[in-house]
């Protein structure tokens, strides 16, 4: 049997207590309102009685008063006290009154859950600086609503494709063992063809579940990072080795040019930033042509940066497209002609491991003509002021 706790007791008298506080506060707010408003209105619609009370006052004094002097002295006075008095309760109206009605609408469009309200006041006061602080927390409401809104929709689309990018494999896996355990396959050719096929598609799986596995600990800020302090140069070097024996050995031809005239150093997580230029390298290689693919790597100086621009001669990239190549699962529909390899997260895990190098990625493309992406690192501090003296 269900036995509710004590804790389970508590918090359900403390939301009590909290529903019975709100609701007390509701009605202090609302006792309050209907005063200040009751008084608004008095001001209002009560000054001009008092005004036609004055004028009649000073006709009594003129008609009653047999000395003359004085009943004028009184009208005088009263008339500067009116004057006075008119002057003070506009200036009343406009700085205190108005705002505050204002200030009001504002708050009851926030307890309605629009946080797109600005207040407008324009008055140098105390009202003037609540008004602005209210504006201001308004304003980050509705941001982080806008944030909260976008990371929700981001998260189903993350969700959709996921669902799109494992049911295709599998479905087509299911499709070949079918058709192998019906045994009616009459070739040896046949049936390797179809094992090999199932054999691409568990390994486009096992690719994309590891890509997913990255970029979740990215986006989450959980993936470990063990920066070191690195000659660029020196780093470069070796790394490119390995490049070229890779590349060449598939036809490829490949350049790396370094224009650095010293040592700089940066600071580097060598197993995280391999990941970042394979993809890259990677991303050039799937989707260039079979023949003929050019990849030149350069490596300059740029202020306080050292900056890596990898160009190749592939088919390039709409412009319209480029400014989505980054975003998770984005393909373009000349990728969609390729074999399953790609995941469409290669792009967005580079740019996450450069950004967190405190680097940044960019892209140049043209059609028919080829694609450059450039990573900037930054030069370490104390490096970068040795090369500057």
């Amino acid at each position: 049997m269900f036995r509710p706790s004590r804790r389970h007791f508590n918090s359900k008298r403390h939301n009590q207590c909290d529903d019975k506080c709100f609701s007390t506060f509701q009605r202090i707010h609302l006792h309050h309102h209907r005063e200040f408003h009751k008084y608004h209105q008095y001001f209002r619609y009560f000054r001009p009685a008092f005004v036609l009370l004055n004028i009649l006052i000073l006709y009594l004094l003129f008609n009653w008063v047999g000395f003359k002097g004085i009943g004028i002295f009184f009208a005088v006075v009263i008339s500067i006290k009116e004057i006075v008095h008119f002057i003070f309760m506009l200036r009343l109206e406009k700085r205190i009154f108005t705002p505050i009605e204002k200030l009001k609408l504002g708050v009851d469009e926030i307890s309605k859950g629009n946080y797109n309200v600005k207040v407008e006041c324009d008055v140098p006061n105390d009202l003037g600086l609540l008004i602005y602080s209210f504006n201001e927390m308004a304003q980050k409401l509705y941001e982080s609503e806008k944030i909260q809104n976008e990371y929700e929709e981001n998260r189903k689309t993350l969700v959709a494709n996921i669902s799109h990018d494992l049911k295709t494999p599998i479905t087509a896996i299911q499709g070949y063992i079918e058709a192998l355990l019906d045994e009616n396959i009459k070739f040896q050719g046949d049936k390797d063809k179809y094992l090999k096929t199932i054999h691409h598609n568990t390994v486009y799986i096992n690719k994309l579940i590891d890509d997913l596995f990255l970029f979740s600990k990215l986006d989450m800020q959980k993936l470990d990072f063990a920066y070191e302090s690195i000659d660029i140069g020196a780093f470069m070097d070796d790394f490119m080795e390995e490049y070229k024996f890779d590349l060449e050995e598939k036809n490829i031809q490949f350049q790396y040019i370094s224009d650095l005239k010293q040592e700089y150093r940066v600071n580097l997580d060598g197993k995280r930033f391999h990941q970042a230029f394979n993809n890259i390298i990677s991303n050039a290689v799937q989707h260039g042509p079979e023949n003929d693919l050019s990849i030149r790597i350069r490596m300059y100086l740029q202020k306080d940066y050292i900056c890596l621009a990898i160009e190749d001669n592939g088919y390039g990239i709409a412009e319209d497209k480029l400014p989505y190549i980054f975003e998770r699962f984005y393909r373009i529909d000349i990728e969609r002609k390729k074999e399953y390899m790609c995941t469409g997260l290669g792009l967005a895990i580079a740019r996450e491991l450069i950004e967190a190098h405190c680097g940044e990625i960019t892209v140049s493309s043209k059609e028919k003509e080829g694609t450059c992406f450039t990573i900037k690192l930054p030069i370490l501090q104390e490096y970068r002021d040795e090369s500057t003296t």
